[in-house]
């Protein structure tokens, strides 16, 4: 991740493209050849942005090929694992052109990126491609400023080749040139493209380690340099070189990029933290509606299996000549327990119906009665209504009258037994 502290900076890197599927993605990225692609910021609404300061006549191993045949570089003594292609990627944090109006600013900056390229590759012979993307937006910027902000940067590939001297070696019959330059190749080459260099004084001199030995300087280190003197000496004064010692990408940088990107990853993990117990219990449920289905098909089966059908029924017998049906002694048997077991229904169903007409008509008398009743309380209700507290009061009294009167009636009413006893 860049540095989050606003400072704009220049950047290039360097990447090896080993093998030919890892060319074939970068050409398929680069030359934006897919209908999608897995990085969401590619907007390919805007991919007509994208500038080509060299544009690709065929594949890029085509062209490599291409090249060979050509003359134009040389695989002698090259082993065949040897790394033959590399990528340059040259860039400045979003909010660099954004500040600096956008989209124009950057063409220019990359066009005068292009030439630095050409530059540290060796000439512009060497180079398949190079374009400048327009189409990646910056998401965190985009949502702080709510705007559309694309990420614009350089992407250069190229093959890495050296100048190599062929002498004439000791069986020419000349003599005189054994030794002597016989031709000049350039050959591919990543690791003598990129070997690391003496690092010099102001003077010019090679520095020195407390032992004497002189102090070299990374490619990486030599590479950031070259971008970043370039671009200084073309004009482009506002901009820092990538952190000295450093591998750092400064593809996304911005003041508060990582406080929204720490906040979207909170959001991520806890819609996944929901997904997972949604998933959790829907997998219960899942579970659980196996089993049932599991006991319901056993059902069925033990059923299916105890049961006959009609289709069944009908073809039992055998038709005679003279037109009667025969059964054995199994289908006999058989016949006349489904004939009983149809009549045991027959009546369990009769009488379940008859329970049924009763139930319904105790139903209807209640409900007239219950429809009687209301009708004859609904003065009281309506008056409850109106004056509950009153009402109560005088239903009280009521109450409390009755009682008093069977008190009264009881002690008699014993007395008159007693007599008759």
């Amino acid at each position: 991740m860049a540095r989050n502290d606003g400072i704009d900076r220049t950047f290039a890197r360097n990447q090896d493209l080993p093998t030919l599927d890892d060319v074939a993605k970068v050409q398929e990225h680069n030359e934006r050849e897919k209908d999608s692609y897995s990085n969401q910021d590619i907007d390919t609404t805007q991919t007509y942005r994208n500038i080509h300061f060299k544009a690709p006549t065929d594949s890029y191993a085509a062209m490599f090929d291409q090249m060979i045949a050509d003359g134009v570089i040389s695989t002698r003594g090259l082993k065949a694992d040897a790394v033959k292609y590399g990528e340059l990627i040259f860039d400045v944090n979003s909010a660099y052109f954004h500040n600096h109006g956008g989209y124009e600013y950057a063409k220019q900056f990359y066009t005068d990126a292009y030439k630095a390229a050409v530059e540290i590759v060796g000439g512009e012979q060497y180079i398949l491609s190079a374009v400048m993307h327009a189409d990646e937006r910056n998401r965190a910027m985009s949502e702080a400023l709510g705007q559309d902000v694309y990420h614009y940067h350089l992407h250069v590939v190229y093959v890495p080749v050296v100048e190599k001297q062929i002498l004439w070696s000791k069986r020419c019959k000349d003599k005189s040139l054994v030794g002597t330059v016989k031709e000049t190749i350039m050959q591919v080459s990543r690791s003598k493209k990129w070997e690391s260099k003496v690092a010099l004084d102001e003077q010019g001199n090679p520095l020195l380690t407390s032992k004497g030995k002189k102090v070299l300087r990374t490619s990486y280190s030599v590479l950031q340099d070259d971008f970043f003197n370039y671009m200084k000496a073309a004009g482009y004064t506002d901009v820092e070189r990538g952190e000295r010692g450093s591998t750092e990408e400064h593809l996304t940088v911005t003041q508060f990029k990582v406080a929204q990107e720490q906040q979207r990853l909170e959001d991520v993990t806890a819609q996944i933290a929901q997904t997972e117990q949604a998933l959790d219990t829907a997998q219960a449920a899942v579970e659980k509606k196996q089993k049932e289905l599991q006991s319901l098909q056993k059902q069925t089966k033990e059923q299916r299996t105890a049961a006959m059908t009609v289709q069944e029924i009908r073809s039992l017998g055998k038709k005679t000549i003279t037109g009667n049906i025969t059964l054995t002694p199994s289908e006999c048997s058989m016949l006349k327990d489904y004939a009983v077991n149809g009549i045991l229904a027959k009546a369990e169903n009769s009488r379940l119906e008859e329970k049924l007409q009763s139930a319904q008509k105790s139903a209807a008398v209640w409900k007239q009665r219950y429809e009687s009743l209301k009708e004859q309380a609904q003065p009281y209700l309506e008056a409850i209504k109106l004056a509950p507290e009153k009402v109560r009061a005088f239903i009280d009294a009521i109450l409390t009258r009755t009682r008093q009167t069977r008190q009264h009636d009881q002690p008699s009413r014993r007395k008159s037994q007693d007599m008759e006893l």
